[in-house]
């Protein structure tokens, strides 16, 4: 069997070297599966501790993906075998018995692979090429440095599938100019370098065909014992290299478009954005699909999502995370995510059949319900988790 995963460590000139990760199933557009998360997290901790190594480097194989998401396809058939019927096992507050123990343990560890990413003390590089989605964004957006090309398609898209913008989107997502997170989290439009590095989900655009020459400098950089030079050197090589490529930056959508999103996003409620973004008349071809999408996604991940983002603004990086695997563990189990899965991925006919034909017949204490803790502090998989 081919390596999920592809691990090369580059000698530099001086003794240390560049550690590379690439995710290698182009196939599947370098969903990010299981496997490739059990071999990732030792071995970034294996980096992180290894004096010799001096920089990370995360890559997806191919051409047309870093990562596509999550290996959602997989957790399919895990959410298909639960038994739990939503208007008959809401009021038991047991959904830790309920719930497939796979789903909780795939997105525990994806959670914690972007956690200790985020945390590494050392450089951490991620080439974010072609399309970069989902669980793909939680890896580029935990980097020190990150890297969006020209062929990059970013998006938080679920909630065509219906779940929620997960892996950290509580934290990042708040942390954009006013009124894009909340824009791209209801609607999932997809962005490009230009938008990516003006909302703060990418530090730097490179061309793609700079990928390999930049590597090979990074092998002949004379990498120190101390880590903040080390980050200053890796700042000063990407800001060279990114000058020469500027002139090839895509034409943005999020820039041009942000008076408009901010004047969107501006209500007091779920039901004033959603009208406000529906409802715009404009002939703008990215916009309008922005409109169609949340007009034919879930009506209840939208109201999870508009609910996420105001909690995530009070919380800390980890409590975002505790916060999103409880919402992930009930969306396992609550039916609207595997339909989500089934209408785009299994069956492909990309009609889902929501359960809530609007945002009014979504009922609140269903809302609620996903955001009543599932676990006490201290026996929450995610407790370790520390800032």
């Amino acid at each position: 069997m081919t390596d999920v995963v592809i691990f090369e460590e580059i000698a530099c000139n001086n003794g240390k070297k560049i550690a590379i990760a690439i995710l290698n199933s182009p196939k599947s557009l370098n969903a990010l599966s299981g496997d490739m998360i059990d071999l990732l997290y030792p071995k970034l901790l294996q980096w992180q501790q290894q004096e010799n190594i001096a920089v990370v480097f995360l890559q997806g194989a191919g051409d047309k993906a870093f990562c596509a998401g999550g290996d959602i396809v997989h957790l399919y058939q895990a959410m298909k075998s639960q038994t739990f019927n939503y208007r008959r096992d809401m009021g038991e507050n047991d959904a830790v018995n309920k719930s497939s123990p796979e789903i909780c343990t795939y997105f525990t560890k994806e959670y914690q692979l972007d956690y200790l990413i985020r945390q590494f003390k050392k450089p951490f590089v991620v080439w974010g090429h072609g399309i970069v989605m989902g669980g793909g964004l939680g890896l580029l957006s935990a980097a020190s440095h990150r890297i969006v090309t020209e062929k990059s398609r970013i998006a938080m898209p679920e909630i065509s599938i219906g779940l929620f913008p997960d892996v950290g989107a509580s934290y990042f997502l708040n942390k954009m100019p006013h009124g894009n997170g909340l824009f791209l989290a209801l609607t999932g439009a997809s962005i490009n370098a230009a938008d990516a590095k003006f909302c703060q989900l990418a530090d730097f655009f490179i061309e793609n065909s700079q990928k390999d020459p930049f590597v090979e400098q990074l092998s002949k950089v004379t990498w120190t014992e101390n880590t903040s030079s080390n980050h200053e050197t890796l700042n000063s090589l990407l800001n060279d290299i990114e000058q020469g490529c500027l002139g090839n930056i895509p034409r943005p959508h999020l820039h041009s478009h942000q008076p408009l999103i901010e004047k969107l996003s501006c209500f007091e409620n779920l039901a004033g954005v959603f009208a406000a973004i529906v409802n715009h008349d404009i002939e703008d071809e990215w916009f309008n699909k922005a409109q169609r999408s949340l007009k034919s996604g879930s009506a209840l991940s939208a109201h999870i999502a508009y609910r996420q983002l105001a909690i995530g603004k009070e919380l800390s990086l980890a409590d975002c995370f505790r916060l999103e695997l409880n919402l992930a563990v009930k969306s396992g189990l609550f039916g609207e995510f595997a339909e989500g899965i089934r209408a785009l991925l299994i069956d492909k006919d990309y009609n889902p059949q929501w359960r809530f034909g609007s945002l009014d017949n979504v009922e609140q204490n269903i809302v609620d319900w996903f955001f009543e803790a599932m676990w006490t502090k201290e026996k929450h998989p995610l407790t370790e988790l520390s800032e």
